[in-house]
């Protein structure tokens, strides 16, 4: 699975690979930390994400391998692409780590609304492919008790139209690393798309009612406006859509919060948050 003799090829001279330790949270890939041994006696650190067994690896390979290339020249803080090989991307390693814990969230809420705003504002030159949703009216998975009938209504139709925007299309929490509350960088950029920029702050938005709670997820929305991001007439369909995605797949798409530090995120507790944010997403 580790290329290790072609990552070796991409290395500065003198310089050996030591370890390559497993990143945890990716539900896309295998990610690995590599240890780098310098000819000075030191040490450097590079990721190497690795695609298995999938029909689309050639796109995200591709996706990544764009968006790096793209966020390169901005001060969105994003890894530096070093090679691309067909099922695999390697980059430089960026510090801080992801924080999915209560404590703190009202600081960690603008920054992620700005760092949004940031890559919305990207001017790519060249356009990565268009976005696709996660859900559809019928895989909509209705749990026990709720009454979804119109929010499944409501995605059926035909999503509204939208001026188009460089999107990450999976921000929220676990894709981006802190050192206390300040961002020190967005990582995994395999599903980069160009679509509303509504679809993004849905996705980010009903990550942190799983995580937090409907309230956070609200505090979000209204701290991306605040920062300058723009969201259109249509918001609700977005956020709405987003939301009801997860009902498809809420236990293995969140299991790496439970493996990480989030135990007490059952599933039960995850469903009746899904619900209440789906209710109040309805009634506004």
């Amino acid at each position: 699975m580790i290329n290790l003799a072609w990552v070796q090829q991409h290395l500065d001279a003198g310089e050996r690979v030591l370890d390559a330790e497993p990143l945890h949270g990716g539900l896309t890939a295998d990610v690995r930390r590599l240890t780098i041994a310098t000819p000075d006696g030191g040490v450097r650190h590079l990721v190497l994400r690795t695609y298995v067994d999938r029909a689309d690896t050639a796109e995200l390979v591709d996706r990544e391998a764009h968006a790096l290339t793209e966020l390169a020249a901005t001060a969105v803080p994003a890894p530096e692409l070093i090679a691309v090989a067909d099922t695999a991307v390697l980059m430089t390693h960026m510090p801080g780590r992801t924080v999915l814990t209560d404590a703190g969230l009202a600081d960690r809420i603008p920054a992620l609304a700005q760092h949004l705003v940031a890559i919305h504002a990207v001017l790519p030159v060249e356009r990565p492919g268009t976005f696709v949703t996660l859900t559809t009216a019928d895989t909509v998975v209705t749990p026990p008790g709720a009454d979804w009938a119109a929010a499944i209504d409501l995605i059926r139709r035909p999503h509204p139209p939208y001026e188009g925007a460089f999107l990450h299309r999976d921000y929220q929490p676990g894709n981006v690393l802190f050192e206390s509350n300040r961002i020190t960088a967005v990582v995994d950029w395999a599903s980069t798309s160009w679509g509303p920029t509504d679809l993004d702050v849905a996705h980010c938005a009903t990550n942190l009612a799983l995580l937090h709670g409907p309230t956070a997820a609200h505090h979000f929305i209204e701290a991306y406006q605040q920062a300058g991001g723009t969201l259109s007439p249509d918001r609700r369909y977005w956020l709405v859509r987003d939301a009801l995605s997860f009902s498809e797949e809420i236990e293995p798409a969140t299991r790496p919060w439970r493996e990480s530090t989030r135990p007490d995120l059952t599933p039960e507790l995850l469903e009746s948050r899904l619900t209440a944010y789906v209710a109040t997403l309805m009634n506004q």
